[in-house]
């Protein structure tokens, strides 16, 4: 038991900071995606954002090299993720356990389908939570994705020796 706990103390130093460039870039791609896509709803009158879309914004443009960040894993990482929750709460309604239970199948799919996207495992907790329609799948979770990594593709290939994405498929 001594041992167990002993592998919870760590021993690995924190990661090194960001530099102060990395830092106003992230700053600056959360500030256009997320102003793009609330903008967009704003002036559209149809629902974009998605509460779970700034935690996609920390990957999106803090981390960008990272698989969790590639358009695959954002679009369909948010898609399977809600409507894994809209599945859940069709066949079993709104509960603590449907809601334990969605979201672990969420998890389960993302990581079989290869599109894991950390963000998106809260879709299923909003989705329990706010009891959306079936066109939540549409607007905000697929249109709003879609929005972000457009925004990425964009702000993400401005500066010198940065190519964003890695990969597509």
């Amino acid at each position: 038991m001594r041992h167990y706990f002993a592998k919870m103390k760590g021993g690995d130093t924190c990661h090194p900071r960001a530099s102060f460039k990395q830092v106003m870039l992230a700053w600056a791609g959360g500030v256009l995606a997320i102003g793009t896509v609330a903008a967009l709803a704003d002036v559209s009158h149809v629902p974009l954002v998605l509460g779970s879309f700034g935690a996609s914004c920390v990957l999106l443009f803090g981390f960008p090299d990272s698989p969790f960040s590639q358009p695959r894993n954002v679009i369909a990482g948010h898609f399977l993720a809600s409507l894994t929750g809209l599945v859940f709460l069709t066949l079993l309604g709104a509960h603590w356990w449907s809601m334990a239970l969605a979201t672990g199948t969420a998890i389960a799919l993302m990581l079989l389908t290869r599109t894991v996207h950390p963000p998106a495992g809260s879709n299923p907790v909003i989705v329990m939570l706010t009891a959306p329609a079936w066109q939540f799948l549409l607007t905000p979770t697929l249109l709003g994705a879609v929005a972000l990594v457009i925004v990425a593709l964009v702000f993400n290939n401005l500066p010198r020796g940065q190519a964003y994405p890695k990969y597509w498929v």
